[in-house]
């Protein structure tokens, strides 16, 4: 097990110094810090302040200042779809901060003044923790989609056998062979008998 595990690292490190990474602080001690241990780990690193509306292209993760007078700014790029994990620089720790970095949906969070200890550990923790979020979110949308299909197939069987007089059965067998006769899936039947009673009731 142990042998397995060490096997995966070199390719992690690998994935992490492939980065493109935004860094969003102050070009300050603590700045230059981050900008030259991100550059020594090998990832590709732009450095702004203060925050963009928008993040460049291929942005992987973004290392964001947290401070009392960043608090108010607007980060249009946090709610859009496929938008990278950040990684909080926090200055101070109050309830305040705190709250900040929970709204930003962080795994962890790098204290200034910046260190080269931790700072690959909440790269890799954080590219990590995304990955699983991302794969449940795939895993929830198959779920839904998959009710979805079934509550359709289920409202088609109830009007088959509303209008024909048919068995439950008896309709999920005539849906069945009207979509082997037409090579659609037994969902695509499902809607357009759905639509045709929908027109019909109209």
């Amino acid at each position: 097990m142990k042998q397995r595990s060490s096997s995966r690292t070199p390719q992690a490190l690998r994935d992490i110094r492939s980065l493109s990474v935004l860094a969003i602080h102050p070009q300050d001690q603590d700045g230059e810090e981050l900008l030259g241990q991100l550059c020594r780990i090998g990832c590709k690193v732009q450095m702004t302040w203060p925050a963009l509306d928008t993040l460049p292209d291929a942005t992987d993760v973004v290392f964001l200042a947290v401070r009392p007078e960043t608090l108010s700014v607007s980060l249009p790029w946090m709610n859009a779809k496929g938008a990278p994990p950040v990684i909080p620089v926090v200055s101070y720790e109050n309830p305040i901060i705190i709250e900040a970095v929970m709204q930003l949906g962080a795994y962890c969070v790098v204290p200034s003044p910046v260190r080269s200890f931790g700072l690959l550990t909440a790269i890799a923790v954080t590219l990590n923790q995304h990955r699983n979020r991302l794969q449940m979110e795939r895993y929830v949308r198959r779920v839904e989609d998959k009710l979805a299909e079934q509550r359709q197939i289920q409202r088609a069987k109830t009007i088959l056998m509303e209008t024909r007089n048919l068995s439950e059965q008896e309709a999920y067998d005539l849906l069945r062979s009207q979509a082997m006769v037409k090579r659609e899936h037994i969902e695509t039947v499902a809607e357009a008998i759905i639509k045709a009673d929908e027109v019909l009731r109209f």
